[in-house]
């Protein structure tokens, strides 16, 4: 299964492990692990909720995983995503690409990040010292995706 989106932890070396056991031609393995931070615009984080759509969430990332097959071929792909509360140093994503050649792998991870940042329907709610606040969109991350030929569908980002 290339997309998963759960309450629970995992585990990057068994992931990756599982990823390279698909092709026998994978020269390079690149993997992006996502955590929470203490701290975001200024203020200290206790703790994060994700929130999704089960069934609408999946179908999004599997559109990703098709897209980046589609632009680096012989490539694999795996998005595990988690959702419910997190804390500071916990795991939210994983995201990673197999291909023959380094370039491949790095450039589709990338890829799959910043179109996951824009274009999957999660949702997060901060909880800091002054109380929980929904996190808005940023503009950072619609420039990340223009660079692969792509608009965002974020409504009203911010500009951090």
């Amino acid at each position: 299964m290339t997309v998963r989106v759960q309450t629970d932890d995992f585990d990057l070396s068994t992931e990756i492990g599982l990823l390279r056991a698909e092709n026998p031609k994978v020269g390079a393995v690149v993997a992006f692990v996502g955590t929470v931070r203490d701290l975001n615009d200024g203020e200290d984080v206790a703790a994060m909720e994700l929130e999704h759509y089960p069934g609408m969430t999946e179908k999004a990332l599997e559109a990703i995983v098709v897209e980046a097959r589609r632009r680096w071929p012989g490539s694999e792909i795996l998005i595990v995503h988690r959702v419910g509360k997190l804390h500071p140093r916990d795991q939210i994503v994983l995201a990673a690409a197999t291909s023959m050649h380094r370039h491949d792998a790095f450039d589709a991870c990338s890829f799959v990040m910043d179109y996951l940042k824009t274009q999957a329907p999660f949702w997060k709610k901060e909880t800091t010292p002054g109380g929980e606040r929904w996190v808005d969109a940023r503009v950072s991350d619609d420039v990340a995706l223009a660079r692969w030929g792509l608009a965002s569908t974020n409504v009203a980002p911010s500009d951090e």
